[in-house]
């Protein structure tokens, strides 16, 4: 699962990007300096896999990890080929969610392509050219569709109906994701054409660093813009957390963090909440040759999560041996779980929790 930084050119992207991959993508002061888009595996920050580690001593620990993608800035004119701007949103269409980067900071020293700062207008810019991309992806399919409803094809119709209905909003300057469908049409007619504005969208507030603990009138603009998206709102210093991630020593950082107010890196609050957006949350398998975070899709059946570790397991799936994380923290062992009976046993319609630590058992 991939999230996609997307913003127009010189707003911090791929500053972003190199703190929270720790990769070095390229960045500079003028537009179009990222073509090609890089992409990042980045380790979720998680408090209780270190937890783990420590109660079971393993040989190794393997943190769950989110995949970041810097995507070129895009320009007015983008949804028509400006700027190379068919390439970047056929990017943006290969990855599962965005994180919409927004200029909330002035400095005559760092170009802005409108030439001014204005976070509302460069969003509207970004949802604009989203749009129209979209728009030409409904159109497409409407063409087909209105052929076979015209038979009577009575599937034709339904999807033509909320393939119209998605055509209304885009022209009206509203993306797809908030367009009130049922899950149905959803699943059947919306998903497989995926629409760029079907995708959950993060916002980030790049700010300076007197504005990173509590904002700025910027930050609260864009809150205000897009209080009924249903979408986070994030605040960050991007300049500064890359200052951070350039020191090696633990204790510098702490205290260069406790000087600006903050307690962790806003990066890795970005990942967990980027982890978050992605529908993705973890359960742990812990023995002495290894304590491993899993990713897997909210709502998984024990089946499903076993399949993360290999097909085999989900295929001849007989039982997982379920343990809570906090349980296991509270006796400090599996064995001392199993001898107190809190070990649970469950089949295949158990739903998996963020934090399970699980033990599968199968026959293939």
């Amino acid at each position: 699962m991939k999230a996609g930084i997307v913003g127009l050119p010189n707003v911090g992207k791929s500053t972003l990007f190199n703190c929270l991959s720790n990769a070095k993508a390229q960045s500079a002061n003028f537009p179009f300096c990222t073509i090609e888009p890089n992409v990042g595996v980045v380790n979720v920050p998680d408090p209780r896999i270190k937890k783990l580690e420590e109660l079971v001593n393993p040989e190794r620990v393997i943190p769950a990890t989110v995949e970041i993608v810097d995507i070129a800035g895009l320009v007015k004119g983008a949804s028509k080929g400006e700027g190379l701007g068919n390439q970047f949103l056929g990017n943006i269409r290969e990855t599962d969610a965005i994180i919409h980067v927004l200029r909330c900071f002035d400095n005559e020293n760092i170009v802005h392509v409108d030439g001014n700062v204005n976070p509302i207008r460069d969003k509207e810019t970004i949802d604009i050219e989203l749009q129209l991309k979209d728009l030409e992806t409904v159109d497409k399919k409407l063409e087909k569709v209105k052929r076979a409803a015209r038979t009577g094809n009575k599937e034709a119709i339904k999807e033509e109906e909320t393939l119209l209905k998605i055509k209304d909003a885009l022209e009206s300057g509203i993306s797809v994701r908030a367009v009130e469908l049922s899950d149905e049409a959803r699943a059947e007619f919306v998903k497989p054409l995926q629409f760029i504005t079907d995708k959950p969208v993060m916002y980030l507030c790049n700010v300076d660093d007197d504005a990173a603990v509590s904002g700025n009138k910027y930050v609260d603009q864009v809150k205000e813009a897009v209080k009924d998206e249903n979408a986070e709102v994030l605040v960050l210093a991007v300049g500064t957390e890359a200052d951070i991630t350039e020191l090696e020593d633990y204790e510098e950082r702490k205290e260069f963090l406790a000087d600006m107010g903050l307690e962790e890196p806003g990066s890795a609050k970005l990942i967990r909440s980027a982890y978050q957006l992605l529908n993705q949350q973890t359960y742990f398998t812990a023995g002495v040759k290894e304590v491993r975070a899993w990713t897997i899709n909210k709502g998984s059946t024990a089946p499903q999560a076993a399949g993360v570790i290999h097909t085999d397991f989900e295929k001849g799936f007989i039982r997982a041996e379920v343990i809570k994380y906090d349980t296991y923290v509270e006796f400090g062992s599996e064995a001392k779980v199993k001898e107190a009976g809190k070990l649970k046993v469950e089949g295949k319609e158990y739903i998996v929790q963020d934090g399970d630590v699980m033990h599968f058992l199968f026959n293939v």
